[in-house]
């Protein structure tokens, strides 16, 4: 039986995301939350122990790809189907990727007031944009006020349109005017397509925003044995890839303090340590 209904693939084509309740239960979640503050070194209970290293100042990403409590939401069976929906196809390989925590901001750290941001995830000078997705799960409820993700609902046609595709321009007049913050519930998916513009906003709650970011895309076919290969060595020797926007945990905590995520035999065809029967 399918997971989404049609309201979420009208709101999907309309606006250019959807927002899927429920996705995961909130006893895989809270892990996530508190491994999150542990590879920070931080009490959650104290909120002036927030704005610190290892953490910077900013959107409020943190270097964390390969704890247990995030692969076992992962290789969650509801993910993979609601993916596979998504694509057409249950062989999808999970994108290695990082989690959020993105704390409000405090008369006493000025520096760590991110007001906001927003970009594109689709390289934007080659139009149409073709489809691929993003998405980020809320490990806590996450209010409209809270840091959590902003979007200017719809401005994805634009650049998907076949016949005339155009770039809207992006300026914080726009960002002001246009764009939403999206609360959600914890366990709550949202995915977006890669076209529309979006980011995360400013935190003036009381709270910090706890996300994980999670994405699924179709495995080669042909297999792409170099690419295969780096995933799993990112897996044995837990850290990030190292370029582009994964600059990885200087520390490397990851590989001093964890082992190897265990996976389920879903888990192993998601990373490509199996492979799909195609």
């Amino acid at each position: 039986m399918p997971i989404l209904t049609q309201a979420h693939h009208d709101h999907f084509d309309e606006y250019g995301y959807m927002v899927i309740e429920n996705a995961v239960p909130t006893e895989l979640c809270e892990p996530v939350v508190d491994a999150i503050f542990a590879f920070l070194e931080m009490d959650p209970s104290d909120p002036n122990d927030w704005y610190r290293a290892p953490h910077k100042p900013g959107a409020g990403m943190v270097e964390m790809y390969f704890h247990q409590a995030m692969w076992n939401v992962y290789q969650h069976p509801p993910i993979h189907q609601i993916y596979s929906e998504v694509y057409g196809t249950e062989q999808i390989w999970v994108h290695i990727d990082r989690v959020n925590m993105k704390p409000p901001k405090h008369p006493d750290y000025p520096d760590w007031d991110h007001k906001g941001m927003y970009h594109w995830d689709a390289d934007t000078s080659k139009l149409p944009v073709r489809f691929s997705t993003q998405g980020v799960l809320f490990l806590r409820d996450t209010a409209d006020n809270q840091g959590s993700f902003v979007c200017w609902p719809g401005a994805h046609q634009s650049l998907i349109d076949e016949e005339n595709p155009w770039v809207p321009e992006l300026t914080p007049e726009i960002y002001r005017e246009k764009f939403i913050q999206v609360p959600a519930k914890a366990g709550s998916l949202l995915i977006w397509h890669v076209a529309l513009p979006h980011g995360n906003g400013r935190n003036t709650s009381g709270k910090p925003r706890l996300a994980q970011y999670m994405n699924y895309y179709r495995a080669p076919n042909p297999m792409n044995e170099e690419r295969r290969q780096e995933r799993l060595t990112l897996w044995r020797e837990r850290r990030a890839l190292g370029r582009g926007p994964y600059p990885g945990d200087p520390r490397g905590w990851e590989a001093k303090n964890y082992e190897s995520p265990e996976l389920t035999p879903l888990g192993r065809k998601l990373l490509g340590l199996d492979f799909w029967d195609y």
